[in-house]
């Protein structure tokens, strides 16, 4: 998988790739790391920089309005015209399981057309860039080590790189993050009756709530 970057998505037709950030990080960063096969094998290999993000089309799986792609950890984050700048503190993915795990970090950047690091003009495009927790990449290392010994006779110690340093990108326009999104809240019939009244206190006496 490491040198395809046609950006195809490689599944049946009817399906979509709608990945949730722990499936991102348990099924495809946490397999990528350990060196074990994912399936479906549709995320690519991609040095993001120096692409800028609507140059990504054709390189990256594209699902909808929304690029994946694995990249290797760098400070670099310039690219032909712009740069990516991190937005807010870094989110901590949590296990399903019930244990309170920490899986995974993710971190927002958004895209800024100009030279960095003051200079610049803000776009819609955003950046959520995953990776493993310290203890999901020393795991991984562990397996990617194992891994590596059944391959020392075909290359050497020297060569070896460390796969734990790898992150899962998702890259989109702001604008459109929830268009046509079926995993978005959806609001109760008095969700939306209290959203929609004014500012007149009075309405509120109009509202008969069900018993």
């Amino acid at each position: 998988m490491g040198d395809r970057n046609d950006g195809g998505n490689n599944l049946p037709p009817g399906f979509r790739f709608s990945p949730t950030d722990e499936e991102l990080v348990v099924h495809f960063l946490h397999r990528k790391a350990a060196l074990l096969p994912c399936h479906p094998d549709v995320i690519p290999d991609l040095e993001l920089y120096p692409y800028d993000p609507w140059r990504l089309n054709g390189k990256a799986m594209v699902e909808g309005k929304k690029w994946y792609f694995y990249s290797r950890r760098t400070s670099n984050r310039i690219t032909e015209n712009g740069f990516w700048r991190p937005i807010g503190v870094d989110q901590p993915i949590i296990s399903s399981s019930g244990a309170g795990k920490i899986i995974g970090m993710k971190k927002f950047y958004s895209f800024y057309v100009g030279e960095p690091p003051e200079s610049g003009v803000k776009t819609d495009w955003v950046m959520e860039e995953y990776r493993l927790s310290d203890l999901s990449a020393s795991t991984s290392t562990k397996s990617s080590s194992r891994g590596r010994r059944r391959r020392r006779s075909a290359h050497s110690i020297s060569n070896i790189v460390d796969h734990s340093k790898w992150v899962v990108c998702r890259v989109y326009e702001e604008k459109y993050e929830n268009e046509g999104d079926d995993n978005g809240i959806e609001l109760s019939c008095l969700d939306e009756v209290f959203m929609s009244l004014d500012d007149d206190d009075d309405d509120l006496d109009e509202i008969c709530l069900p018993c």
